[in-house]
């Protein structure tokens, strides 16, 4: 093996002989490399190499391309170029020759066969190590940023071979016991595919037999509605029956456990979550938090949920006001509380229900994205019941007692978060050693996304999924302002997506005057310098800005005075 080069295609193409890592050259020749690899020894007729490079619209000198490449590759690859014995030439084309421990793709399949080898077998134990020893070949997206038909098609089939071997893992993990191992990394996997009824199946077995029912439940609940959206499909049988025994196995009475999962990777607001802590269990009360849209106001108020579980001993109830209108959440509490169907109620009737029901329990209500106080008060407790309540902006709600209506007892504001706490989430996500190699990039990079703690989550992400990038290169891709926002998204996650959502809700007057003011010199404006710019007066632009502000896409960090984070300005002036 020592005088064969060995090659990798589970990432960046790359070539060794030895220690030394070989020059494979600029993307086409490394797409022909990766061609000629993945034929495992075929021989390959020159015109299906062009095929493969450039499809069925090849450029005029495409063959004599080939041979050029050929030609470098071979000045690479072999010991003595003069007698090849690596890339050889096959007719009008080439095959490669190499062992078969040579390829890091063939050494992943083998790595497979042996576990499924083992599993067959009964030894779970070993089939899991095998599985992980192959998953530990992939360096990040396969033949990452290689041109040509056969590379798109290419990695579209390798990375589901390692979402295959993800599924296979975590099988394993269940079989074996270890549920409440799998689940930080089922929840990683289920969120960046979350149609992919695999993970969501595995997730949900994973958080029942952890013995976190309710959850699971949610789970169910977000694949089916997604599904439904994205498809118009139903959910697969095999999941709507694993939501049924799940159903089943909690007839009996308990406290209702309704939280989403709380980040595992949570970081900073260490104020803003001892504050609201002491709130929460101090008595009966109504907090909340607020800030514009990417601020992690959510994140923030489930993880304050977590820790205040033991002080709510009758359960937690959740609802995301952005998804589901208030009739259709007080209808979800009052069936987890085991309330008989009321078909024909009306909302007032379901809402005093709820109040009935919850008037001698001590129980948490989480309201996610609420949109106004009007639609939060059918949904209020009383009693010995706390509420947790996110929003865009700042509720403007007194305190009262009159039955209906409520007080908001504390609101915690955020907004981005301060470099020590991005340059801390950006290192759990990454991995901290990404941080080490380069602080002053990983500062530039955070410092190039506006801190806003959704961005920096996403950027840390795209860097922990691609092993051979560097902080510096993140820095080179954001450092264009036309493309910044579209180089923030990961997955599910998509910084542009959730301004555009926000951005959608506004009325014309509103959008004119979010574009208008982007380009008004700073960040930072007054209310009469915003009024000289949209050419209105005093009140009706006061009137404009407030709904900015309720929308979270402009913050009022004091009276008469505005500011946009500047992601969302950079949003608006793209607009124009």
């Amino acid at each position: 093996m020592g005088e064969f080069p060995r090659f990798a295609v589970l990432g960046p193409v790359r070539g060794w002989r030895g220690d030394a890592e070989l020059a494979l050259g600029p993307p086409q020749r490394r797409a022909m490399l990766a061609f000629l690899l993945l034929q495992e020894g075929r021989a390959v007729a020159g015109q299906t190499i062009v095929e493969a490079l450039w499809g069925d619209r090849p450029p005029d000198r495409a063959r004599g391309a080939v041979r050029s490449h050929a030609s470098r590759l071979r000045s690479a690859v072999e010991r003595d170029r003069a007698r090849p014995e690596v890339l050889l030439t096959a007719g009008d084309g080439y095959r490669l020759v190499l062992p078969d421990d040579a390829l890091d793709a063939a050494l992943f399949r083998r790595g497979l066969a042996a576990a499924d080898r083992a599993r067959a077998s009964g030894d779970r134990a070993a089939a899991r190590s095998l599985v992980a020893d192959a998953l530990s070949l992939w360096t990040g997206e396969p033949l990452e940023d290689l041109p040509g038909p056969f590379a798109r098609a290419q990695r579209a089939r390798l990375a589901e071979w390692r979402l295959a071997a993800w599924e296979t893992r975590f099988e394993l993990d269940l079989e074996l016991g270890l549920h409440e191992e799998a689940v930080a990394g089922l929840s990683v996997l289920a969120a960046g595919h979350p149609l992919r009824e695999g993970f969501q199946r595995l997730l949900m077995l994973a958080l029942y037999r952890s013995g976190r029912r309710a959850e699971a439940i949610e789970v169910f609940e977000r694949s089916r509605s997604l599904l439904d959206a994205e498809l118009g499909l139903d959910p697969d049988p095999e999941l709507v029956g694993l939501r049924r025994l799940i159903g089943a196995a909690g007839t009996r009475a308990s406290a209702a456990a309704q939280l989403p999962t709380d980040l595992i990777d949570f970081t900073g607001r260490d104020d803003q979550v001892a504050s609201l802590v002491r709130t929460l269990t101090s008595g009966p009360v109504v907090a909340a938090v607020a800030g514009p849209v990417g601020a992690g106001k959510s994140a923030l108020a489930l993880h304050v949920a977590h820790r205040v579980r033991d002080a709510y001993p009758d359960g937690q109830l959740y609802a995301d006001l952005r998804r589901d209108d208030p009739d259709a959440i007080l209808s979800d509490f009052l069936r987890t509380l085991g309330a008989p169907p009321r078909p024909g109620a009306s909302v007032s009737e379901r809402a005093a229900l709820l109040r009935t029901m919850l008037r001698r329990k001590r129980m948490l209500l989480v309201l996610d994205n609420a949109p106004d106080a009007e639609s939060l008060r059918p949904l209020l407790p009383g009693g010995g019941c706390s509420t947790l309540l996110t929003c865009r902006a700042r509720p403007n709600v007194p305190p009262t007692t009159e039955p209906g209506e409520f007080g908001v007892s504390q609101v915690i504001e955020v907004g981005e978060f301060s470099e020590r706490e991005a340059v801390l989430l950006f290192g759990r996500v990454a991995g901290h050693d990404r941080v080490e190699r380069e602080p002053e990039a990983v500062r530039e990079a955070i410092a190039l996304c506006g801190r806003l703690p959704l961005a920096v989550r996403i950027l840390a992400a795209r860097l922990a999924s691609r092993p051979g990038w560097t902080a510096a290169s993140l820095v080179r891709r954001l450092a264009d302002e036309r493309r910044r926002l579209a180089e923030l998204k990961v997955g599910t996650l998509d910084v542009e997506a959730v301004f555009a959502r926000a951005h959608a809700g506004l009325d014309g007057d509103q959008a004119r005057a979010f574009r208008l003011l982007a380009r008004a010199g700073s960040p930072l404006f007054s209310l009469d310098t915003a009024a000289g710019v949209l050419g209105r007066p005093r009140d009706e632009t006061e009137a404009l800005l407030k709904a900015l502000c309720d929308s979270g896409l402009v913050t009022g960090p004091s009276e008469d005075r505005y500011r946009y984070p500047a992601l969302l300005r950079l949003y608006a002036r793209r607009l124009t």
